[in-house]
């Protein structure tokens, strides 16, 4: 980004239009990078003085200065003295109290004097006494990541984004709206998401524009500016605040506005530490659901939502079995759904402000998708939640997981059982051997539901299902007398974990020999 000093607008028509550097910039950029690579190894003043000469040639001096300023940041200034500039005024200012300075004779052999207490030469001493000054700084290195196309690109975009410094309200269109929003909060700030006749449209603004309008987030608009240039096609309709008068800035993708190469500035991951504190504990346990950032968006009447997180059931081993050939039981899935696996939305509710919470009571009046609100105590609203239908969950502080859990398992218990009677009769596992627990795991339902199933290519040993060619090969390959680790070993190759069942559907038992191992041998 650039300083407001360096902004070049136009304020035609009442508008605020930004003055982009085009194709016959090229050469100006291209001799400013040249004028730093040149001045490697010279002073600040040097180059300075160089840049100067460049602004009297310029059709605006301020497209110099904004090019320069972005080639700053590429550039290495150090100081370079044979004393340290510190340490050599503090010994020449004592030296010149004791020598008494009014002359320049006098001045010289105060330098000499503190030289030799230096034991340095006095004409090192003189370069050195200001040597850290910006303007004698000496230009060390200078490795600019752009080209001058690059630099054109990264003027126009820094341009953009201080255009938007004295922002109040920012309405995008986007063709990724779900970068946009999992930036603006990053970032955050406010946000709602309104249906227009040209599509979605997300309106940002920062949390104090509740209260008043505000330029305070002024940076943080032009942070989401990058995101939002890096989507295919894109529309941005900012409210400016021109000291005092209220003007609108539009920018889109045909404006010579992109990101070049380089990596966006790293911000936070969530809204809030109730948020990331939620996240780190539900993941770290083994459940059957896969907790979703920012999941796809919902309708909520004339506006759309997107909540915290979604919890999609994935049962362990989910998609091991041809559900279609097997007869498990597809879960209803709403329209907004990105796949054809069940969900359950969660919101977090923790900001105060009236306008905030009626704003989400709207929303959820509005949408009818299975929805848990993890709401604050201090709101107050868990009964008004609950009415819409909606799973509320107090909390102060943190959100307790275990009551998250159990608004979960309800859900649980009904796919469960609606997987269990969509099982059909006959039951025919691709694997040779099969658990019947990650059978049931596949299916989505307990072990108890595969209780009265049969399974006709399949004998049942155990708790796991066993081909009878498979059988027939253990029995040829098993013998007595064999060492039970080498059984074990053998049986662990055909995906049988249970040796004992096995064993003993084949006639033999293991004879143990103390804590030496044990032997199979023919019963």
């Amino acid at each position: 980004m650039l300083t407001k000093d360096l902004l070049r607008v136009s304020r035609a028509g009442g508008g605020f239009h930004p003055q982009f550097a085009g194709r016959e910039h090229r050469p100006l950029a291209a001799r400013v990078i040249g004028t730093y690579q040149g001045h490697v190894g010279q002073s600040r003043a040097d180059l300075q003085s160089a840049l100067d000469d460049l602004e009297a040639d310029a059709p605006d001096f301020k497209l110099v200065r904004g090019f320069a300023k972005l080639l700053e940041r590429e550039a290495t200034f150090e100081t370079r003295a044979a004393v340290p500039p510190e340490r050599a005024r503090r010994i020449a200012f004592e030296a010149a109290e004791t020598v008494g300075v009014v002359t320049e004779d006098e001045r010289e052999a105060a330098l000499a004097h503190a030289a030799d207490r230096l034991d340095a030469a006095p004409d090192d001493l003189a370069a050195s006494l200001y040597a850290d000054l910006d303007e004698r700084q000496v230009l060390a290195a200078f490795e600019s990541r752009w080209d001058p196309d690059e630099l054109l690109a990264q003027y126009n975009l820094s341009l953009a984004q201080t255009a938007l410094f004295d922002a109040t309200e920012l309405r995008v269109r986007s063709s990724d709206p779900r970068a946009v929003v999992s930036s603006v909060k990053r970032l955050r700030l406010m946000y709602e998401i309104r249906k227009t006749d040209a599509g979605r449209e997300v309106v940002v603004t920062g949390p104090d524009a509740l209260f008043r309008a505000t330029r305070r987030y002024g940076t943080r608009f032009a942070r989401l500016l990058r995101t939002v240039a890096k989507t295919d096609e894109w529309r941005v309709v900012a409210t400016v605040d021109d000291y005092g008068t209220e003007r609108e800035l539009r920018l889109t993708n045909d404006d010579p506005v992109r990101v070049p190469g380089t990596e966006p500035l790293a911000t936070v991951s969530f809204d809030s530490d109730v948020e990331a504190d939620f996240a780190t504990r539900f993941s770290s346990l083994d459940l059957d659901w896969d907790l979703v950032r920012e999941p796809e968006p919902l309708e909520a009447g004339a506006r759309v939502m997107i909540p915290d997180f979604a919890f999609v059931w994935s049962p362990a081993n989910d998609g091991g079995a041809d559900d279609e050939a097997d007869g498990t039981a597809k879960t209803d899935t709403k329209a907004g759904d990105a796949d054809d696996r069940f969900r359950v939305f969660f919101e977090i509710m923790g900001f105060w402000t009236p306008e905030y919470v009626e704003k989400k009571l709207s929303q959820l009046d509005a949408t009818d998708e299975r929805l848990l609100v993890a709401v604050d105590e201090s709101l107050g609203v868990g009964e008004e939640i609950a009415a819409r239908d909606h799973r509320a969950i107090p909390y102060s502080g943190t959100i307790r997981v275990k009551d998250v859990r159990d608004a979960l398992r309800r859900y649980e218990d009904d796919l469960v059982a609606a997987n269990a009677a969509a099982l059909p009769d006959d039951l025919s596992p691709d694997a040779d051997a099969v658990t019947l627990a990650d059978l049931a795991a596949a299916h989505g339902v307990s072990e108890d539901a595969l209780a009265e199933k049969s399974f006709p290519d399949h004998v049942r040993v155990g708790r796991t299902l066993v081909r009878p060619a498979l059988l027939e090969t253990l029995a040829d390959e098993i013998e007595d007398g064999m060492a039970f680790s080498s059984v074990e070993s053998l049986l662990d190759d055909h995906g049988v974990d249970d040796a004992s069942a096995l064993l003993s559907e084949l006639g033999y038992a293991v004879e143990w020999e103390g804590l030496g191992g044990g032997t199979v041998r023919e019963r």
